[in-house]
């Protein structure tokens, strides 16, 4: 088969060759075109102003977008995984050697299909090594992938990136074409449910190949009675997390699905739950949802109904449209999430004692606590229980590296070491 010369972002494959012909160009222009990763951050931040446009706005996920490609956002991240020199694609000291990080070649990637920025968000971190990026996007997710990758090639003058890229897509069954993918890529990274991320790592990847896996996680808020028994923030408090339960519809790792609320005789979860309630119509007036699938809309009924017949202290607070929700009870447990805007508010006597259950599915820890001392006391006890991020709650999308407990970008490098000949 005769390798393309031009490499559409997005296209429809039928056979392993396509993808092998597909992957070799992109490892020749890896291979022969350096690109330092102060080029491609200028690139991101013409990407990001380029993404501020009507059509897109409503995109979940989309402002998260525009803020991670942003340089203030990611060279952070390069300056602490790689450190200065590697800005400029130079060499760095290590005693008497230097090292300098170059791309593995070709990674590689798996994004979910639930999250509409995930193909997008992936390929950004092996861009950020220099890589040629190999892209399978969901079937559900290539119109949006394609509206988000055109306005790159806008800003992408001289195809620095974009002759980096090759996005395919193909029937999810189509085993033979995940299995070209694997054997195709120097790295990889998978991102998905339990099943999908299993299936993806039993291909037959090179033994050489850097694999990186975000497999399924959950993430919940917990406030102590100081925190939201002040009136004074409690109103502040409510709308910073309907902010962390409006992004991505509750499909991310990082979306709170449960709110832990340390009970106090002397503070009434009645008012609180009011306010929580305010914030929450308030979000949904800012940020309305423009459609919902029906099988969404017949959960978050039967969440409602399952919840009020659990038990009889149960309550609800919810409109009568399946816009949001809210149940509170008590419990230390976290309740299977419905998603869709719906919140499990659980009255515990002990935050510690919710912590210590933690099994290593929580990703996200969103705080509220007015001690410093109580906080230190909360996060080591996270720490332990399997929690890669510990945040304040309002900012649990707001990410950076390490994720899920693992770097970004050093994972799709090579760091290589040269001890001059002459010393």
């Amino acid at each position: 088969m005769v390798c393309m010369n031009d490499l559409m972002l997005t296209q429809e494959v039928h056979s392993p060759q396509e993808i092998t012909c597909g992957a070799q160009r992109l490892r020749e222009i890896a291979r022969q075109k350096e690109i330092a990763p102060q080029t491609v951050l200028e690139v991101f931040e013409q990407w990001a102003a380029a993404l501020d446009v009507r059509e897109l706005r409503e995109v979940p996920g989309l402002a998260f977008l525009r803020l991670w490609l942003r340089r203030g956002t990611l060279e952070p991240v390069l300056l602490r995984e790689l450190g200065p020199d590697f800005l400029n694609g130079g060499w760095r000291k290590d005693g008497r050697a230097r090292l300098r990080a170059f791309p593995l070649g070709v990674v590689g990637h798996w994004p979910a299909g639930n999250i509409e920025i995930q193909p997008v968000l992936s390929l950004t971190c092996a861009f950020l090594g220099g890589n040629g990026c190999l892209v399978r996007v969901p079937r559900g997710l290539l119109e949006i992938t394609q509206q988000i990758m055109e306005k790159l090639q806008e800003v992408d003058r001289y195809g620095v990136l974009t002759e980096r890229t090759f996005m395919v897509s193909f029937d999810h069954s189509r085993t033979n074409l995940h299995e070209a993918m694997a054997q195709a890529v120097d790295g990889a990274m998978i991102w998905g449910g339990a099943e999908a991320v299993s299936q993806v790592r039993k291909l037959p990847f090179p033994h050489w190949a850097r694999v990186v896996v975000f497999g399924p996680r959950l993430s919940v808020a917990a406030m102590d009675a100081e925190a939201w028994g002040d009136r004074a923030e409690r109103s502040s408090w409510c709308r910073r997390i309907a902010r962390d339960v409006w992004q991505f519809e509750q499909r991310a790792c990082s979306s709170p699905q449960a709110l832990f609320l340390e009970f106090c005789d002397e503070r009434d979860p009645d008012e609180f739950v009011k306010d929580l309630g305010e914030a929450f119509q308030e979000e949904n007036r800012l940020h309305p949802r423009r459609q919902i699938e029906p099988s969404l809309t017949s959960g978050i009924c039967l969440a409602r109904a399952l919840w009020l017949l659990e038990d009889a202290p149960n309550r609800a607070v919810f409109p009568a449209s399946p816009d949001w929700t809210i149940l509170l009870g008590r419990g230390t447990e976290i309740p299977k999430p419905t998603q869709g805007r719906t919140l499990s508010v659980l009255l515990v006597d002990d935050l510690l004692e919710v912590i210590s259950k933690f099994d290593g599915t929580v990703q996200t820890l969103g705080l509220a606590v007015k001690s410093a001392q109580r906080e230190e006391k909360l996060a080591q006890a996270a720490g332990r229980s399997g929690v890669d991020r510990v945040v304040k709650m309002g900012r649990m999308h707001l990410f950076s590296s390490p994720w899920d407990g693992v770097d970004l970008i050093r994972p799709m490098v090579r760091l290589v070491r040269h001890v001059r000949s002459q010393e």
